[in-house]
């Protein structure tokens, strides 16, 4: 009798996370590559586009094995917050990409690639992380990472914080407040919801360990 391979319909649920954690990376690095470059931007954006798409079939694909799952590797409620906090990511940059678009900017601000910059090591830290959920021996090593991913976010707070000072220099124009200052709050919600998923993880590691 031929043997068919399969996943166990648990073990699934951590695919799923490592493949929505790697579709956050490469959006956070196309918004990287356009900050920086302040070139393609329509590209860009349609690239990062079609990751934030990507990443909401990954996320209905995760709420819908929870459905499905009687036995789960870890609570239920931290499962589904876990693909919520990962897509919200996502879902933060391609606002902050869109609507560099729709506003039409230039070119970036200092301020804007400091942010770009800790958007993508944040995401990678999530990255690097993830696959430890896979063992419950090593969940414990997930803690030192959500405490990297805390600092990165409290490293954008503070550049947030300088930029918004900023904004009200005499020198600028009230269109160009207006338009950074969504843009910035948006790219600043990107490291908050990578907070989100740390805490969702020490949470786990916590409690499993």
């Amino acid at each position: 009798m031929p043997r068919f391979p399969f996943i166990p319909q648990e073990q699934k649920f951590f695919g799923l996370f490592e493949q929505s954690a790697q579709n956050m990376v490469k959006a956070a690095q196309a918004l990287q590559e356009m900050i920086s470059t302040c070139s393609h931007v329509p590209q860009s954006v349609a690239e990062i586009t079609d990751l934030e798409h990507q990443g909401d079939l990954i996320t209905h694909q995760i709420i819908a094995q929870l459905h499905l799952t009687f036995v789960t590797p870890f609570d239920r409620e931290d499962i589904a917050r876990l693909a919520q906090s990962l897509d919200d990511v996502t879902d933060f940059i391609h606002a902050a990409a869109d609507s560099m678009l729709i506003y039409k900017v230039d070119c970036p601000t200092p301020r804007a690639i400091e942010l770009a910059d800790i958007i993508v090591q944040a995401t990678i830290e999530v990255e690097k992380v993830l696959p430890q959920l896979r063992h419950r021996s090593k969940l414990i090593q997930i803690l030192p990472r959500c405490v990297e991913i805390n600092r990165l976010e409290n490293a954008a707070d503070r550049v947030f914080r300088a930029a918004m000072g900023e904004l009200f220099d005499d020198d600028i124009d009230i269109a160009s407040v207006i338009k950074w200052r969504e843009i910035y709050e948006y790219m600043e919600s990107a490291t908050d919801r990578c907070e989100d998923v740390a805490n969702v993880l020490e949470g786990v590691a916590l409690k499993h360990a």
